[in-house]
C-alpha cells in the first residue's frame, strides 16, 4: 500500500530524513534550494527555499535535538529548526571543499562530518561551528559518509573510486580500506547481467546498523556489498547481495523491526527492496556475540584484573590497542569472504528512478519513503512484517 505526498515541493526531491520515532518530523530537500518539512502523516508542515537556491542534497536531524536540521547544499551546511522553518539559524560555509554529497551526525550530535565531490571527508565541531579534521584518502569523488552508532569518534565512508574506508577521528588515516572492485575480482561472478550494462562498482551510499558493526554499500554494479567489524576495528567479513538489475543508488537499515539487520535498497531500475539479512553469516555471528576476551598475559596479575573488569571495558581497550597498530597495509588483508542467500522479503517497482530511500516510523507503521524524478514523496507501508 502506498500514498503520495504532494504540494511539499515544485522540483525533484533529492533527499529524505526522518527525525525518528512514532510522531517525528520528516525533511526533504530538492533542487533549487527548496526545503520542506512534513508531518507524519504526509502534509507540509513548512517550505523553505534557501537563499542561495543551491541543490539540497542531503537533510540529516540531529540525534539529541530532533527539532535541529542540517540541510547540504553547495559548500555549505544549513542549520535549521524543523519546528520554525523561517530562515537559517546558523550557515556552516565552507565545511565542504566542493559541492557536498552526504552528511551524518554523531550519536553525541557534537560532530557532523561531510563527504563532498574533491574526495575529502571534513569533520565539523558542531559547538565551535568549524571543521576540526579533514580526511583524506578517497582518489574520486566520496559519496557517502556516516557514523558508526555507539562508536561516536568513528565513522564509515565511500566514493566514486570503489573504496570503503573505516575511520577513526584520532588517525589521519583510514584504518582500513575495502575495494569492492578487488571483492568483485575475487568473487569470480561477471559483473554484466541480462538487462544491465557492465559497471563498476562505484560506491554511492554506506550504511552502518545500529549495532554498529554491520556494513552496507550499495554500488553501480547493482550489488549491496556488506561488511563486518570485528574487535579491535578488524575487517572480518565481507559479501555482497544482488540486489538490483541496475545500479543500486541507496541502501539503508531499519532500526525499528524486531531485529537491526532488514535493510532497505533502492536503484536506478526502479525498484525498492527489503532484505532479512538477520539469518545470513556475516550478521549472524554479530547477532550471537562474541564472547569475552581473554585477558593479555601478565606478571603484574592485578593489572590485568584490573583491565579485565568488564567485557566491555576489555573490548574497548582492545579495539583502542588494534587500531593503533592497522595502518594502510591492512587494506591489503584478505578478511572471510561469504557468499549471500538472501532474497527480498518484499520488492516492488517504483514508478521512476529511486532518489533516496528513507525508513521511517509514521504513527506507529513502518514504512519507507521514496524520492524520485519528480517532486513528490511516495510513502510505502511495510505492515505485517
Amino acid at each position: 500500500m502506498s500514498r503520495r505526498w504532494a504540494g511539499g515541493h515544485a522540483a525533484s526531491v533529492l533527499c529524505v530524513a526522518s527525525a525518528g520515532g512514532e510522531d517525528g518530523l520528516l525533511a526533504s530537500g530538492a533542487e533549487g534550494g527548496e526545503v520542506t518539512v512534513w508531518t507524519p502523516d504526509g502534509l507540509p508542515l513548512a517550505q523553505l527555499r534557501l537563499a542561495a537556491r543551491e541543490d539540497v542534497t542531503c537533510t540529516a536531524f540531529s540525534p539529541t535535538a530532533p527539532g535541529l536540521l542540517y540541510a547540504a547544499h553547495g559548500e555549505t551546511v544549513s542549520v535549521l529548526d524543523a519546528r520554525r522553518l523561517k530562515g537559517a539559524l546558523e550557515e556552516l560555509r565552507g565545511v565542504g571543499e566542493d559541492e557536498i554529497n552526504a552528511v551524518s551526525v554523531n550519536e553525541t550530535g557534537t560532530l557532523l562530518a561531510t563527504a563532498d565531490d574533491s574526495g575529502a571527508v571534513r569533520v565539523v565541531d558542531l559547538q565551535a561551528g568549524r571543521v576540526s579534521r579533514t580526511l583524506r584518502k578517497h582518489a574520486n569523488i566520496c559519496s557517502s559518509v556516516a557514523f558508526r552508532p555507539q562508536r561516536p569518534q568513528s565513522l564509515v565512508s565511500a566514493g566514486l573510486d570503489m573504496q570503503v574506508m573505516l575511520w577513526n577521528l584520532q588517525k589521519a588515516r583510514p584504518v582500513w580500506t575495502y575495494s569492492l572492485q578487488q571483492a568483485a575480482e575475487e568473487d569470480g561472478e561477471p559483473q554484466q547481467r541480462a538487462g544491465q550494462l557492465f559497471n563498476p562498482p562505484l560506491a554511492h551510499c554506506v550504511s552502518v546498523a545500529s549495532c554498529g558493526n554491520v556494513l552496507a554499500c550499495a554500488a553501480e554494479d547493482g550489488h549491496v556489498h556488506l561488511a563486518r567489524v570485528g574487535a579491535g576495528s578488524r575487517h572480518e567479513h565481507q559479501g555482497a547481495i544482488k540486489a538490483h538489475s541496475q545500479g543500486a543508488a541507496q541502501a539503508h537499515f531499519l532500526s525499528f523491526l524486531p531485529h537491526p539487520y532488514w535493510l532497505a535498497t533502492g536503484g536506478n531500475d526502479c525498484a525498492v527492496a527489503l532484505w532479512d539479512l538477520g539469518e545470513e553469516p556475516l550478521v549472524a555471528a554479530e547477532g550471537k556475540g562474541r564472547g569475552k576476551l581473554k585477558a593479555p598475559h601478565r606478571k603484574n596479575k592485578a593489572k590485568a584484573k584490573a583491565k579485565c573488569q568488564a567485557a566491555r571495558d576489555a573490548e574497548a581497550e582492545e579495539e583502542k590497542r588494534r587500531e593503533g597498530e592497522l595502518s594502510e597495509e591492512a587494506s591489503g588483508a584478505n578478511p572471510g569472504a561469504w557468499r549471500a542467500t538472501a532474497e527480498p522479503k518484499i520488492k516492488f517497482s517504483h514508478e521512476d528512478k529511486v532518489n533516496w530511500v528513507c525508513p521511517a516510523l509514521l504513527r506507529g507503521q513502518p514504512s519507507l519513503l521514496v524520492a524520485d524524478q519528480s517532486p513528490i514523496l511516495t510513502a510505502y507501508s511495510l505492515a505485517g512484517l
